[in-house]
């Protein structure tokens, strides 16, 4: 880092990212901005009462707010995610077997999809939540192809079994409407944009 990126770096407050999740990891450090990672297990169960783009942005507080307590500095702001795909009307979570991760490729194939991934920021002072939503097609694939890509690619982990950053399944991706970043898992922009405009001005 330079020198310059270094004294620009310490005027802004730490971030901590509430996730164990290695991709939203990789996407944060993008921003070239000083973060730790507090790892949180909360329940990612869906309220039937409130829209998708609600579900998300609530558990993506929830876990900002799981890591509060070992929030490490006291002007640290927090950062919480969570990400669903929905297709048909149904959500579309981590597959967790073999057969699901397969059944839910066998719907998103030859089709198109909406990546809802909720973000919440949270400091000492504020909060502020709010959804972001991408529109993916996923080229055909056969069931050949979609075994292979699980047993490859293992994305047990994965919104909708699949990663649009993996090596494999890049191959099939047709088409996105929106944020791509949102759909690894972390609206990056939007995230730079509200830290900027909402809480970096606290400073």
């Amino acid at each position: 880092m330079e020198q310059s990126e270094m004294n620009l770096a310490m005027e802004k407050p730490l971030l901590i990212l509430a996730s164990q999740s290695p991709r939203r990891k990789e996407i944060l450090s993008l921003m070239r901005h000083t973060f730790e990672i507090i790892p949180v297990d909360t329940p990612e169960n869906l309220n039937a009462r409130l829209t998708v783009e609600e579900n998300v942005a609530l558990i993506a507080l929830e876990k900002a707010k799981a890591a509060e307590p070992y929030r490490t500095k006291k002007d640290a702001i927090i950062i919480g995610a969570d990400t669903v795909v929905a297709h048909e009307n149904r959500i579309l979570g981590k597959p967790s077997s073999f057969d699901e991760a397969w059944a839910m490729l066998a719907k998103l194939q030859n089709a198109t999809h909406k990546v809802h991934t909720g973000f919440a920021l949270l400091s000492e002072l504020k909060q502020h939540t709010e959804c972001v939503t991408t529109t993916v097609t996923i080229a055909p694939m056969s069931s050949r192809e979609i075994t292979y890509y699980i047993t490859e690619m293992k994305p047990f982990d994965k919104a909708g079994a699949y990663g649009i950053q993996d090596p494999l399944m890049a191959c099939y991706i047709q088409r996105i409407e929106g944020c791509y970043y949102n759909v690894a898992g972390l609206p990056l922009s939007r995230v730079h944009s509200v830290l900027h405009s909402h809480f970096f001005a606290e400073k």
